[in-house]
């Protein structure tokens, strides 16, 4: 019973987190955003190719199926079947959420970053942590602009403020390790194309059209 606890919310939390938002949205539009701007089916595309609104739900969303991973998929599985501590069954969830956004069934197992859906399952679990790293990514998104360093900085980050707000927690410490790892593993073309200098930077303002 208990290993059945354990996988149902997995299986749970991963269908939730493979929801393919942005495709979705995007080809809503008519358009396969898998085809245009970076190719990515994240929020920083979605904003780049279907412009800031959409962007904005696609960020929300994505961290949405996160958090609902986490606070009632795992709640759901604990009620069914009693026995697992509620706990290890929300991280559970957390991970497989964030794994399902990464690699979704529904698209040949290609997925975005998982940096939004990480945010979801972060505001579930660690709170506190989250807006340590959410600090460290706005400096550096705004001092550098762009959202790979911020995204990369915070998930370097991710694992010493988890240690600091929980009291020191070894296991739950660890975890936040590996999800820190596996955002900056998602993220190594965009860490190839700033070593090459061919990252492409957010533009705050609009360039001025030439006379």
């Amino acid at each position: 019973m208990l290993v059945l606890s354990y996988i149902l919310t997995a299986f749970v939390g991963y269908l939730l987190g493979s929801i393919p938002t942005g495709f979705l949205v995007a080809k809503a539009r008519g358009v396969d955003i898998r085809t245009v701007g970076s190719g990515n089916i994240g929020a920083t595309n979605a904003f780049r190719v279907l412009g800031k609104g959409f962007g904005i739900f696609v960020l929300l969303m994505d961290a949405l199926k996160g958090w609902v991973a986490v606070q009632v998929g795992a709640l759901v599985v604990s009620q069914l079947l009693p026995g697992a501590p509620v706990e290890y069954l929300r991280i559970t969830a957390g991970i497989a959420a964030i794994l399902g956004h990464n690699f979704t069934c529904w698209l040949n197992f290609k997925g975005g970053k998982g940096i939004a859906t990480s945010a979801g399952v972060l505001i579930a679990l660690v709170p506190y942590a989250l807006l340590i790293i959410l600090a460290i990514f706005i400096i550096l998104f705004l001092t550098t602009r762009y959202v790979s360093v911020g995204s990369i900085a915070a998930a370097f980050g991710l694992p010493f403020a988890t240690w600091f707000t929980s009291k020191h927690d070894i296991g739950l410490t660890a975890v936040m390790a590996a999800i820190g790892a596996l955002a900056i593993l998602k993220h190594r073309k965009n860490i190839q194309r700033l070593l090459n200098g061919t990252e492409n930077r957010i533009q705050f303002k609009k360039k001025e059209a030439t006379p």
